[in-house]
This record gives structure tokens, C-alpha cells and sequence, in this order.
């Protein structure tokens, strides 16, 4: 039938391999919403407010990726309180003139982990969470609805962390920031988190395998990372980055259409799908 057109887009930069475009229009295609599209815009920080500012009616939302999520937080009309306290919007749903602020991220590693089985709480329940960033910021707010108690944050600069140790404390869990290189003397815990890009954890693949540790590593692509495969061979619970990405964007999607009915199964196949024929052309 006639659907209205609608306009979404993911933004940020670099943005051209960003795997959200499949997610997207996976879940319009199985809603039959024939008139929406979803594309992926490429836009750095000083170009965020006049790109919101030519944005037509059509418009419904926008996913953000870095480097956009802080600075989006005073481009907004409305913003969440989970994402004034992560300190980071990655959705902008656009509604009768007003730009509403949003943080899915949270909600996507909390689901990721439940769906794997991944438990952590009790007086004991302790994280390790690699790097200081936004993600990690996001994976402590994700800790705290899991009901951790106490996370470790290992970073190469434990100054630059204090804003995400702060996020942490404001979600009621008590951190500390320690560097890199003591990684191993703050094994074993129930869960160890990795936001390092790339190949950037190889070198703690060891010592976490070891541990008996619960593995979360945000990284999607090349998948698996040597962290994780030697995690598995250890017998460890795995959660790559996919299922995080995948139900932040069942979340979004949500949100910018106003429905509840978003085909998960749709776009799980099609993310995948999608990662399969990149990892074939490597």
C-alpha cells in the first residue's frame, strides 16, 4: 500500500563500511514500510549542527556513530536520562519538529550478554573492562543494569579515563583505572570486556583464556579476534560485536518508527549474511 515516505541514515566517520544500512532496511523490508530508506552519510563533528539544521519533515531519525555521540548530547531538544548518564546519544528520533536524544548502545550490550547466557552479580560480581572510551562508557552502564558491583578499567591513559570511571559510578557501580600492562593481576573476574579496536587485545589473549573468564568483545569485523578465539578453545563464553550492534538497531528501529513488532530473526540473518560476503572478499 501507499506508505509515506520516510528518510533515516546512520552518520558519522569514517562511516562507509558501517554495517547498519543492511540492519535497517532488513527490518523495513520485513515491516513493509516500502516507502523508508536508510542510508549512511559520512559527517564529522563540526558538520553535525548544520546537517541537523537542513534536515527536512521526511526525516524520521538518525543512528550516530563516533565520533558524533558527545557533541549530539547539546544538538538535541529532548535526551534521555540513560544518555545524559552514559554521556553519549547514538539515536536522534525526529518528531513533530523536535529532535528527541537517545542511547541504545546500553540496551544492546545488555541484551547481547542475557541472549549468551552471560550472568554476572552478587557482592562478588566483578568486571574487567579493556579501554576507556565511549564504549566502554557504555559497557559499564550495561554492567550495572546486569548487576555488577565493581568494574576495573585498564587503560593506556588512566587520566584520560576519569569521565568513564565517572559514567560507572553514576550507574552505581564502583570503579577503578588501572593500566594496561597490570591486565593480568586483575584476572580472574566473571566478565572481561574488551572496546579495544582491532587487534589491539591479542596481546591479553592468554592470561584471559586462563582466567575462566566470560569474554565480551565489541569488535565485529574480522571476526573472530584472537582474544576470542582462544577464550572458546579454553572453553569460555564468547559475545562478539554483532549481537551488541544487532539489538542496538532492533532498538532503533523501534524507536524511529513507533512500532514494537521489529523482525530481530530479519535482521540477524541479513547482518550476517552481509559480514559472511565481507569476510569473503577479505
Amino acid at each position: 500500500m501507499g506508505e509515506t515516505a520516510r528518510r533515516a541514515a546512520v552518520l558519522g566517520a569514517p562511516i562507509a563500511h558501517s554495517l547498519s544500512p543492511v540492519l535497517h532496511r532488513a527490518a523495513y523490508a520485513a515491516m513493509g514500510l516500502e516507502g523508508w530508506s536508510y542510508e549512511a552519510i559520512e559527517c564529522h563533528e563540526d558538520g553535525l549542527a548544520g546537517l541537523l539544521d537542513g534536515l527536512g519533515p521526511e526525516w524520521a531519525g538518525l543512528s550516530l556513530t563516533m565520533p558524533l555521540k558527545r557533541v549530539a548530547l547539546d544538538l538535541v531538544d529532548a535526551v534521555s536520562d540513560q544518555a545524559v548518564k552514559v554521556g553519549g546519544v547514538n539515536t536522534i528520533v525526529l518528531r513533530d519538529g523536535r529532535r528527541h536524544g537517545d542511547n541504545t548502545d546500553v540496551h544492546g550490550m545488555v541484551t547481547a550478554l542475557t541472549e549468551a547466557g552471560v550472568t554476572i552479580g552478587g557482592p562478588d560480581g566483578r568486571a574487567l573492562v579493556l579501554g576507556g572510551g565511549a564504549t566502554a562508557a557504555s559497557a559499564l552502564a550495561a554492567l550495572a543494569a546486569l548487576g555488577a558491583a565493581e568494574a576495573v578499567l585498564a587503560v593506556r591513559t588512566p587520566e584520560r579515563a576519569a569521565g568513564t570511571a565517572r559514567v560507572g559510578e553514576r550507574f552505581g557501580l564502583a570503579v577503578r583505572v588501572v593500566t594496561l600492562d597490570q591486565v593480568t593481576a586483575e584476572l580472574p573476574a566473571e566478565l572481561v570486556v574488551s572496546t579495544l579496536p582491532g587487534r589491539a587485545a591479542d596481546a591479553f589473549a592468554a592470561p584471559v583464556a586462563a582466567s575462566g573468564a566470560a569474554l565480551f568483545d565489541v569488535v565485529y569485523a574480522p571476526w573472530p579476534t584472537a582474544l576470542a578465539v582462544a577464550v572458546e578453545k579454553a572453553g569460555g563464553t564468547v559475545v562478539g560485536g554483532f549481537p551488541m550492534l544487532l539489538h542496538q538497531a532492533v532498538r532503533q528501529v523501534a524507536l524511529m518508527t513507533g512500532r514494537d513488532d521489529v523482525p530481530v530473526a530479519a535482521m540477524r540473518a541479513a547482518g550476517e549474511a552481509e559480514l559472511a560476503r565481507r569476510a569473503r572478499l577479505a
